[in-house]
């Protein structure tokens, strides 16, 4: 089953996204290729574990799971999405068995370090989200990564590090077969954690249901007489980053638009919050008391976070900056 973000709760649980199978043991996947390691990962246990996977590649989503359906793994959800944000607000703490990373992207270049998965913050999480006993699996072809991954778990203060045969299923995925086959070996790791630290989730919510509840991000403000449309330009606003290893938001308003079904204008906005990244849409709608209802849009699914709080509140500016008066924020 093929999530999106917004299918998702913050954070989720395993009898909501496995109902038939709650009570088995979940395994998260990050980067899963065409899906070739879980059916034989899953093979070897005696009923299959419920398996969330997560990657980036929209051909990949599509490949493995035409590939876990025909392999009858119907306890398994997948999702493209950076792996961060789905681990700290999707999971809940302690609610995994194990978190498996096969081949990542080493990210070799002199300075691109800091893009790398698997660094200390990343094990902090990890272990903020395992189960007693459970472990982060790495198995990578690259020795520099390898020896790098196991000196920030160390450094991570919370995951202590084994070395261990590979298993025959991570040796199983397209990748690794070509390197296989090149005569060439892998390396693999058990990062299990020492200690289970407390990692919150973060501000993100579900678009509500119904869409006129308040606690969709809105304004509501009386337009100038000769409010003029065609004086928007794209434009930038920048914020939220209230501590040093705090992401923060960008908030780019690219178009104005006339809307086809109501009276009034729709903004397209995009908005990045580290990993994250969305692009919504903000009506412009009139009232029938003359008033406009500025709002996020449900076209899309967006996921309601500060970022996009801040995208209704640079609509709800500019046109303010337009002469526009501003009766009610609600964001």
């Amino acid at each position: 089953m093929i999530f999106r973000l917004s299918d998702f709760h913050f954070p989720d649980s395993a009898a909501r996204l496995y109902p038939a199978t709650p009570g088995r043991p979940w395994v998260l996947e990050v980067g899963f290729g065409d899906g070739r390691f879980w059916p034989h990962h899953a093979a070897t246990f005696p009923e299959a574990p419920n398996y969330l996977g997560v990657e980036l590649s929209g051909v990949s989503l599509l490949k493995a799971e035409r590939r876990l359906r025909a392999a009858g793994l119907a306890n398994a959800v997948l999702t493209k999405l950076p792996a961060l944000p789905l681990i700290r607000e999707v999971v809940p703490e302690g609610a995994l068995d194990a978190l498996v990373v096969n081949f990542p992207d080493p990210w070799p270049k002199a300075g691109h370090e800091e893009h790398r998965l698997l660094r200390a913050p990343f094990f902090r999480l990890a272990a903020s989200r395992l189960k007693p006993g459970g472990a982060v699996l790495l198995t990578t072809d690259h020795d520099e990564y390898f020896e790098f991954a196991c000196r920030e778990a160390e450094a991570s203060g919370v995951m202590r590090t084994e070395r261990t045969g590979t298993p025959p299923a991570a040796l199983e995925t397209k990748y690794a077969l070509k390197w296989r086959d090149l005569g060439l070996g892998a390396n693999h790791a058990r990062f299990v954690p020492t200690r289970h630290p407390h990692v919150p989730h973060g501000t993100i919510a579900r678009y509500p249901d119904p869409e006129d509840s308040p606690a969709v991000p809105h304004a509501i403000l009386t337009l100038p007489p000769h409010f003029d449309p065609t004086a928007f330009h794209k434009q930038t606003a920048r914020g939220g980053q209230t501590r040093e290893d705090a992401a923060g938001w960008t908030v780019v308003l690219l178009d104005l638009c006339r809307s086809l079904k109501q009276d009034g204008w729709v903004m397209l906005a995009h908005v990045v919050e580290g990993e994250l990244t969305q692009e919504v849409l903000i009506g412009i709608t009139a009232r029938e008391d003359g008033r406009h209802l500025v709002r996020l849009s449900r076209f899309g699914g967006p996921i309601i976070t500060p970022g996009v709080k801040a995208a209704v509140g640079a609509v709800t500016d500019w046109l303010a900056g337009q002469g526009a008066q501003v009766t009610h924020r609600g964001y």
